[in-house]
């Protein structure tokens, strides 16, 4: 039986404002900080702590969703990341600032619950097509985030976080009203099986759900290279400002709201999880090693295309061949690891990048960028060769669907 599109909406609905508030400090905060004389190390600092405290925080929430149930701590964590943006809003010094930062992060690891709650309501077959929209919910929310942004940062610095904490304080109440648990009772984690989250991998096929984790950090980390420095990069190739990367932006998040929200469901039924994945890897690796040989506007929206679809086939059907590992009380705990290795690819890699760049700072304009990029590229490469190494789990051990219990 079809799952209600109903909750699943809601679902896509309550990412896409996480996104938004995500991708409205993107271009405000370091600005914002600059206020208080953050030095660029500190700036560098409060980007990053906020995927940190995601490492640690993601799959204790996905834990504490696999007990209490998906709908009460996916509430909570957006609260908590209501209260995360107000305290951004009335910051007035630097301390307060990371104290914020902080609590944003450690609350703002909810991404694999919606992803859990999927899981608990979709068949296998299904599965990657709505955790496609959840990507699609990704790129629309940051295709219009940093643009809200940059127009409220207009009124005030602060009035973005306001914002922001307001569209997660009425998220908190659309949830309460509308989203029925996914997780009955019977189904859930009980005290006396606590144990480390470790335990996920071997409930996850051993070797395999491992291999899953690795190969969406190294996806992820390929990745944020590019998105760290694509700015860096357009401005000292071509010379172009805020305002223009903006719109580069922007058509990334479209081609990555048309694959992951229209295509992937179609092209895992025609292809599988596995295919898809291994073809993503690769079409991102060679977009990663095209990249610094862009001269003109259309070879880069070209490359920014192959970037886009690259990243949209495979993270989707990694994402549901994690869940599709996982017994059903696991979920949480697993897709929870999974966001938390991609959190620590988001902190490596614009770090690992940043050091690779300086060695480009002396080098001809044409050649800036291509040792990061190029990296980049190699990392995606070791993700493609593992994910060859993947298999779909036979369909007698696919954890099966739970129906989706009465709203309170």
């Amino acid at each position: 039986m079809p799952p209600s599109r109903k909750p699943l909406l809601v679902l896509f609905l309550t990412v896409f404002v996480d996104m938004v508030g995500f991708g409205i400090v993107i271009p405000v905060l370091p600005l914002y900080a600059e206020r208080f004389d953050a030095s660029p190390w500190a700036i560098g600092w409060l980007t990053g702590i906020y995927s940190g405290m995601q490492i640690i925080f993601t799959p204790i929430l996905g834990k504490l969703s696999d007990r209490y149930g998906r709908r009460p701590v996916l509430m909570l964590s957006l609260a908590g990341t209501a209260v995360g943006f107000w305290l951004m809003g009335i910051a007035d010094s630097l301390m307060l600032l990371f104290v914020a930062r902080i609590f944003s992060g450690i609350t703002g690891g909810n991404i694999s619950i919606p992803q859990a709650y999927i899981a608990d309501v979709t068949t296998p077959e299904t599965r990657s097509k709505w955790m496609g929209m959840i990507g699609a919910a990704f790129g629309l929310g940051f295709t219009f985030g940093p643009m809200i942004g940059g127009i409220m940062s207009r009124i005030s610095y602060s009035a973005p976080f306001y914002f922001a904490a307001a569209l997660a304080a009425a998220n908190v109440i659309l949830l309460y009203f509308i989203l029925p648990e996914s997780l009955p009772k019977e189904h859930r984690a009980k005290p006396h099986e606590d144990a480390p989250v470790v335990e996920v991998f071997r409930h996850g096929h051993g070797w395999m759900f491992g291999g899953v984790v690795a190969t969406y950090f190294f996806l992820v980390c390929g990745f944020t290279i590019m998105t760290a420095f694509f700015a860096l990069f357009t401005a000292r190739r071509f010379g172009y400002d805020a305002h223009a990367n903006g719109y580069l932006f922007g058509f990334i998040g479209i081609v990555t709201v048309i694959v992951q929200g229209g295509l992937i469901g179609r092209l895992v039924t025609i292809f599988g999880e596995t295919t898809l994945a291994r073809t993503g890897l690769l079409l991102t690796a060679a977009s990663l090693l095209a990249l610094p040989f862009c001269t003109n506007l259309p070879l880069l929206l070209l490359v920014c295309a192959g970037l886009s679809c690259g990243s949209g086939f495979a993270s989707p059907p990694l994402n549901g061949l994690a869940s599709q590992l996982i017994e059903r009380s696991w979920q949480g705990r697993a897709l929870g690891l999974l966001q938390s290795a991609g959190s620590a690819a988001r902190l490596i890699g614009p770090l690992l990048g940043g050091w690779l760049l300086m060695f480009d700072l002396n080098k001809p304009t044409a050649r800036y960028g291509e040792t990061a990029f190029y990296a980049a590229a190699v990392i995606c490469l070791i993700g493609a060769a593992i994910a060859f190494c993947l298999k779909r789990p036979p369909a007698d051990r696919v954890p099966g669907t739970i129906p989706v219990a009465s709203s309170v």
